[in-house]
This record gives structure tokens, sequence and C-alpha cells, in this order.
């Protein structure tokens, strides 16, 4: 994530109010939920206020992103003041999958209210242990170990091959966003972890109720899902299911609909038992794709 830069201006309009759900049971999801929440900073490149933190209980301490209701900047297919719960859904799809995807995320009260609150990644202290995800080549097919997803204008009437890494957590990632439809997955929202790990963040325009799937992992489309991704999506489809904890946190978070939907894409993906290809009815790329 970006460092923070300058101490958090007041934001606008009021908080949605709600009650959060119960954190999902991982320690650091009960620090961040009860700790002691206090703004440190604020993030200038997002789009919609991001603020840095740091969350205090009981002698332990994190860093931390706070993303409040009242600094969601509107859009026009998405019901406004409902992203922090969708990053909140994304994290409790991660954590069902235990694939440790995405950074453990609450939902909470915090100094402007209601908002999304998620631990920080420290990036790594070398760069040699950052992995190499995305870029751009003048070759016509990928070399081995990447996968192609399509051709990209790189100025002057030049075009260039955009590739991605062949790598499992890569592909773990893109069939967690295509269960929540995720609308947006850039290379910006991929941070270096330890250990070459890596993890995604920026969930708030997913689960709706259309397609809306746009990605840049598009390298594996069609082709078929691997046994442990089948294996999960079972595990998923069953967690869903009317009267199952998840679905009753999910139901706190998302309509009706919209869970529907969900569920009916488990079901989708384990029917064909393949990766999604584009629809042809959204645009498959994210803009801009960094």
């Amino acid at each position: 994530m970006e460092s923070a830069a300058e101490p958090a201006a007041p934001l606008p309009g009021p908080a949605r109010p709600q009650d959060p759900p119960e954190p999902a049971g991982n320690p650091s999801d009960a620090l961040l939920a009860e700790g002691e929440l206090t703004v440190r900073g604020r993030i200038q490149e997002a789009s919609n206020a991001v603020l840095y933190c740091t969350v205090a209980q009981d002698g332990h301490s994190t860093s931390c992103v706070y993303k409040p209701v009242a600094g969601e900047r509107p859009l026009w297919d998405f019901p406004d003041g409902t992203l922090a719960q969708r990053e909140v859904a994304a994290y409790e799809i991660s954590r069902a999958c235990g694939w440790d995807l995405i950074p453990p995320t609450v939902l909470r009260d915090g100094p402007y209210g209601t908002g999304m609150v998620q631990e920080w990644i420290d990036p790594p202290e070398s760069s040699d242990e950052v992995p190499e995800l995305l870029a751009l080549v003048e070759d016509e097919e990928p070399e081995p170990g990447w996968k192609a997803v399509g051709l990209a204008q790189i100025g002057e009437g030049r075009t260039a091959l955009l590739v991605h890494a062949d790598h499992p957590r890569l592909r773990r990632l893109a069939v967690l966003d295509a269960v929540i439809n995720n609308a947006d997955r850039k290379g910006g929202h991929l941070l270096p972890g330890a250990d070459g790990a890596f993890f995604a963040i920026d969930h708030g325009v997913t689960f709706h109720a259309e397609d809306k799937l746009r990605t840049l992992l598009w390298g594996w489309a069609g082709e078929p899902l691997t046994d442990e991704a089948l294996a999960v999506l079972r595990g998923l489809q069953d967690a869903l299911a009317d009267g199952r904890p998840l679905a009753a946190r999910l139901a706190e978070l998302l309509t009706d609909p919209e869970i529907a939907a969900l569920r009916a894409r488990v079901a989708g993906m384990l029917r064909s038992g393949r990766h999604p290809e584009p629809s042809g009815e959204w645009p498959a790329i994210p803009w801009p794709p960094v």
C-alpha cells in the first residue's frame, strides 16, 4: 500500500447507520474490530477516502486502512454506501476458501463513522522479494511461466502483449474474482508481502447481481479448473447454504439478489468445471489497468 500522506481532513456526509456483523474469528479480525482506531494520515492517490491508521488493544497493535462509508464516491451501477460491506464480504469469501488472499477485513465504527478496516500489508524489505506478476512483452506468444491476456496499446500506434504470471496463487485469485464478480481487478490491487507472497485489495465493486467481471487475469479463461479449485468451490457451495454461518454473515453485508447471484456463480463454475470467459457484454479489462 502507498505510504500515508497528510493528516485526514473532515469527510462529507454521514455514514450509513448499521450494526456491523460479528468478526469471522481470526485474531486479527478481533483486534481490527475492537481495538482503539487512531487516524494517522490520508492516502491521497485513492479515488475514495482511504485513511492510514493504527489499532490497539491490550498491548497489541497493528497498522491498518480505514475506508469510511462517508468517504465513498457514488457509482452509477452500485448502490450508494455499500462499498465497505462488499470489501468485508470479499474477505469472508476468501477466508472461507482457505486461500488467505485478502488481508483481514472488518466492518466497524470509526472516527468518521461506519467503515471498512483492513490490516496493512508492509512491503518487502528488498525488491528481490517482489514477485513479477504482470508484464508487457513484444513477443506474439508468452514465454513459459506466463499467460497471455491480450494486446495493449502502448503509444505511437504500437502494441504489446499483456501477460501475467502462471502462478498458483494468482490462479486462485482468478477463481476468487470470478466468484465475487470483481469488476476492478487491476495490477495496482496486488500488494507484495513477505517471502514472495502477495495480497489482493480494493474489493468495493464486487458481488453485483449482473455479470461485471473485469480483470487482468484472463490467462486461464476457458481452461479446466484445478482439482483444488473444484474442491474449494464445492466446500464454498455448502458454506453458502441457508442457515450456515457464512451465509448468515453475508446476509448482513449483501442483498438477497446478490447472494442468489453469488450462489449461481459458484454452481455455474462447478457445472462447467472451467474458468469463465469474457461475456462480451461488458468490458473485460479494467481501465486504467494499473
